[in-house]
């Protein structure tokens, strides 16, 4: 289990409707009023609160010329959000009930779609005619920054990930009544992507009420790109991210917003680092961890002005060009900048999980253990073009075969060794160190979509959950749970369900050590049946305990928050 498997598949499908997903990927329904949903089996009352999930709703629009309008890449789907609100047994009933709504939240954007034919604000992967004037190229790459003080909140498509009570931004005022705040702890909920900007939505309704930035949070951070996957220390409920200045000496700002007083740090400033698409972030106890792996931008990013899209606008990963891992002190003794290793190429869009050990070798120094899923090039970004995606496809066939093999990635764990104690900016000057892999998996193995025990963010872990992608579907093909000890991992499949991103819940009366001790929430497409459900699984055991099926398909999401109603943790949920 020490190295990546070759490029073998464990079930591929030679009729893709065997495994149907299309509807994933074309659900255009909405359900703006809240439903009740069936619930079968048992659903644990430590779910209660409420799962929240966005994503894309659909990539199709009607034009007034009567032409269909169509993404070409999943990442530029249209936004939708998803609601779950789980709530506890009590006096009229026994078992924990499920209400669900959704709404999309791009009407604007939509509008003018449909009025021009035009879907020019699509920067991650839409295929386009680049016959157009510069100052229009300029203008579309930039408008998720430069439009977020102007115009309609549902005007931009920002649908990756969901982020509640963010330290340092302020909520516009809601439709949520006081009394919604009060039972659920929620201030604000936040749509967020991987450019500089956030969409404010209403807890309740999901209805878009405003637009923000990160210059809202310190002048300085101004760049048009960051991570959709920020971090949120677990005990503090400071929030940490960097934040991309794409020009020819392009410069990345790592900063914490203070929980307590509201407060933007910029923790350093990193001027030697290539521009690169970084989808997420690192963060220990002492530490944030900033890798930028083998996504670097053409021409020092300036291509994009060009391509108008993020995908177009990579160069290719390159096996000479090693990935560079920077270590920024966040304690309160801020040294800024303080080591910076190396090791073998490699693409990402997810940080598992970082810790920090004492190290084996030097007494007094430090290690800091990462882990994530790995891929060998950015072959994946083009898998996620829709006609790569969908059952019915014919070119889905190159993606699920071998030729596809080097979209499936491969969990990877790298330590990085020796910090001093009394490091500073000045220890590591001039000398990069080896960043070194611990071991690898079989792809078979690994997973997507990863996520951990939330209670275990920053310290060592031992189990990661996740998607996975074992030639099954043109898509994901089930869920599992990855045990970093053993090396092995047990599996949730069943012919024709594609499940999304799993969401842990603990279990409030678990012991400290038990950390599989909680269930996992995910959506679940029933392809044959044309319908999603929330399941509910044993992290233990990966076995059903409930699931609460809904009347329609909801389309595929990318990631989701659950908020507990109850308990120490209501209303805080850790962006991660």
């Amino acid at each position: 289990m020490s190295g990546i498997e070759p490029a073998t598949r464990d079930g591929l499908v030679e009729h893709y409707n065997d495994w149907p997903n299309d509807i994933g990927f074309e659900a255009d329904t909405e359900c703006r009023t809240v439903v009740e949903l069936t619930v079968r089996g048992s659903i644990p009352t430590c779910c209660a609160g409420t799962l929240y999930r966005t994503g894309p709703g659909k990539y199709k629009v009607e034009s007034q010329d009567g032409k269909t309008i169509t993404t070409s890449h999943w990442f530029d789907g249209l936004a939708q959000v998803h609601r779950f609100q789980l709530l506890p047994p009590s006096d009229s009933t026994s078992i924990t009930r499920v209400l669900y709504n959704s709404r999309f939240t791009v009407d604007t954007l939509v509008e003018n779609i449909r009025k021009t034919g035009n879907m020019s604000s699509f920067t991650f992967g839409q295929k386009r005619d680049l016959c157009q004037s510069f100052f229009g190229k300029v203008m579309g790459i930039f408008a998720p920054v430069l439009g977020l003080d102007k115009g309609k909140p549902d005007s931009h498509n920002i649908n990756v990930s969901l982020s509640v009570n963010l330290p340092g931004l302020q909520p516009p005022m809601a439709a949520t009544s006081p009394d919604d705040v009060e039972s659920s702890g929620i201030t604000s909920l936040v749509n967020k992507t991987d450019a500089n900007g956030y969409q404010f939505l209403d807890p309740t309704t999901l209805e878009p009420i405003g637009l923000s930035s990160q210059a809202a949070l310190h002048p300085d951070l101004k760049g048009p790109m960051c991570a959709t996957h920020s971090r949120t220390d677990p005990l503090t409920g400071d929030w940490f991210n960097y934040n991309l200045d794409i020009s020819s000496t392009s410069t990345y700002r790592v900063f914490r917003v203070s929980a307590s007083n509201q407060k933007t740090t910029i923790l350093a400033t990193i001027t030697s680092a290539p521009p690169a698409y970084l989808h997420s972030i690192f963060l220990t106890q002492n530490y944030v961890i900033l890798c930028v792996w083998g996504s670097h931008f053409a021409m020092y990013g300036l291509k994009i002005l060009y391509t108008r899209n993020v995908l177009d606008a990579l160069n290719p990963t390159d096996p000479a060009q090693p990935c560079r891992w920077y270590v920024v002190d966040r304690s309160s003794q801020q040294k800024g900048l303080v080591a910076v290793y190396t090791s073998p190429a490699f693409f990402a869009f997810h940080a598992i999980n970082a810790y920090e050990e004492a190290s084996p070798t030097r007494p007094g120094e430090t290690d800091i253990v990462a882990d994530l899923p790995c891929y060998d090039d950015l072959s994946i970004l083009k898998r996620f073009y829709y006609e790569n995606l969908m059952s019915s496809s014919p070119d889905a066939r190159e993606f699920t075969g071998v030729k596809g093999e080097s979209t499936r990635s491969w969990l990877g764990r790298y330590r990085l060794p020796n910090i001093p104690a009394e490091a500073d900016h000045t220890t590591f000057a001039g000398q990069d160190r080896e960043a070194v892999r611990e071991w690898a998996t079989a792809r078979s193995q690994s997973v997507e979509l990863p996520t951990i025990n939330p209670r275990f963010i920053t310290l060592k872990h031992r189990y990661i959950y996740g998607i996975t992608d074992r030639g099954n579907s043109t898509f994901f093909d089930g869920l599992a749970k990855f045990d970093c000890l053993t090396q092995t991992a047990l599996f949730w499949s069943e012919k024709g369900q594609s499940a999304g991103e799993a969401t842990f819940v603990p279990d409030p009366d678990a012991r400290e050590e038990d950390e599989d001790a909680g269930v996992l929430l995910t959506v679940v497409l029933d392809g044959y049946k044309e319908k999603s459900y929330l399941l509910v699984l044993d992290a233990r055991t990966m076995k059903e305990v409930g699931r609460a099926e809904m009347d329609r398909a909801a389309a595929f999401s990318y990631h989701g928050v659950h908020v507990p109603s109850q308990g120490p943790h209501k209303g805080k949920a850790l962006d991660c």
